[in-house]
């Protein structure tokens, strides 16, 4: 067993501040990341046409603060990747050249949106499931930052990794 597993630890009243503090505000951070999305549409035939009908009033995606599309990665939130379709997610029917079996063979992928074309619906279940994702990440303040590992993990998997997360 190591030290550290034996020995009890002693948090101060400043590191439990600092830890409510830090909660709070992450928890705020959190919140407004999940509703401020700047995307960075790249989608192509059949997918661009229902991406497009997720802008319209029917489905209006700007209730989930993702209304105005950058078309410049310089201005796009480009942490976040979506594979959108089935073409992206796997290739889907069409083995040949032009087509990549799985975008995830080139780029880490956050949220695979399934269907050809995927139905607006879909699009929207995508989009709370991503800005779930970016809610639970884990805001440090101070000179606390995560390590390298820890960049992008969320608050479950942190917990999973028996990372303390307050």
């Amino acid at each position: 067993m190591a030290e550290s597993e034996i020995a009890p630890v002693i948090t101060t009243r400043r590191d439990e501040a600092m830890g409510f503090l830090e909660r709070l505000v992450s928890k705020g951070l959190g919140w407004a990341r999940k509703y401020s999305l700047f995307t960075y549409p790249f989608a192509t035939a059949c997918c661009g046409m229902e991406y497009m009908s997720v802008a319209a009033s029917r489905y209006d995606i700007a209730r989930f603060g993702a209304e105005f599309p950058r078309f410049s990665p310089r201005q796009a939130d480009m942490l976040w990747v979506v594979s959108f379709g089935v073409c992206a997610s796997s290739g889907g029917f069409y083995d040949n050249y032009a087509v990549l079996q799985g975008i995830d063979r080139i780029l880490p992928v956050d949220v695979y949106i399934p269907g050809c074309p995927p139905r607006p619906e879909q699009v929207l279940d995508g989009l709370i499931l991503l800005q779930d994702k970016i809610q639970r990440q884990v805001h440090r303040i101070g000179g606390t930052g995560p390590s390298e590992h820890e960049v992008g993990m969320d608050l479950v998997q942190l917990r999973a990794h028996g990372k303390r997360t307050g």
